[in-house]
């Protein structure tokens, strides 16, 4: 490839602002199949995938002290808008609930790495970095949730919040040692992504509280 366009591709903010929109692209998307699923109209598509799409971030950038990122940049918002739309364009398809479930996989896994990183260019402890992490992926599918009247993936033994924790955690991990930005963030959504899958293919779940006898 030619240097001067890998260049660019070295940069952590141009790394962050790639995943920000492949996140937030990925999350509109959940929240306009969670409005599909409830037979809702285009407007109630639209306003599912831009609260689910930034709302992770926003909770992220307002705990940071950070300006909320779509407030500065109008493509965030125009981001959910076209993947709402495109998901009501797409119509009644039978693939739509299990385009939900991976769907929602690879935003877990790609956020939990965005929120990890975001905190970390602003010098956050790593603890909180994988906090942030956490958050980032999981806030956003907890309002879809709410709004759409399905119980909150915090509610579900399901690994949804482990899957964002593990993506998190395995980039902290990792640029402890000092590796270049991309290969952790890729090796740490790969990370997330394939324990969600795993949960979702074989019906992984966490131990619930063990009652009395």
């Amino acid at each position: 490839m030619d240097p001067v366009l890998t260049e660019p591709l070295r940069d952590p903010q141009t790394v962050l602002s790639a995943l920000d929109f492949a996140g937030v692209a990925v999350f509109a998307a959940t929240g306009a199949l969670a409005a599909a699923r409830e037979k809702h109209d285009v407007v109630t598509f639209a306003f599912f995938g831009a609260i689910t799409g930034v709302g992770g971030g926003t909770l992220r950038d307002l705990l940071l002290g950070l300006p909320v990122f779509w407030v500065k940049d109008w493509r965030y918002i125009a981001v959910c808008l076209i993947a709402a739309v495109g998901i009501w364009l797409l119509g009644q398809r039978d693939w739509r609930f299990r385009a939900l479930l991976w769907l929602d996989a690879a935003g877990l896994a790609a956020y939990g790495v965005l929120g990890a990183a975001k905190a970390e260019a602003v010098h956050a402890h790593p603890l909180i970095c994988i906090v942030m992490g956490a958050l980032t992926a999981c806030f956003g599918g907890v309002v879809r949730d709410t709004l759409a009247g399905q119980p909150s993936i915090l509610l579900r033994r399901e690994i949804n919040v482990t899957a964002a924790i593990v993506a998190a955690t395995v980039y902290m991990i990792l640029r402890a040692f000092e590796l270049p930005l991309w290969p952790c963030a890729i090796a740490a959504a790969l990370a997330g992504f394939t324990l969600r899958a795993a949960a979702l293919r074989w019906g992984w779940t966490l131990p619930a509280f063990p009652s009395r006898a």
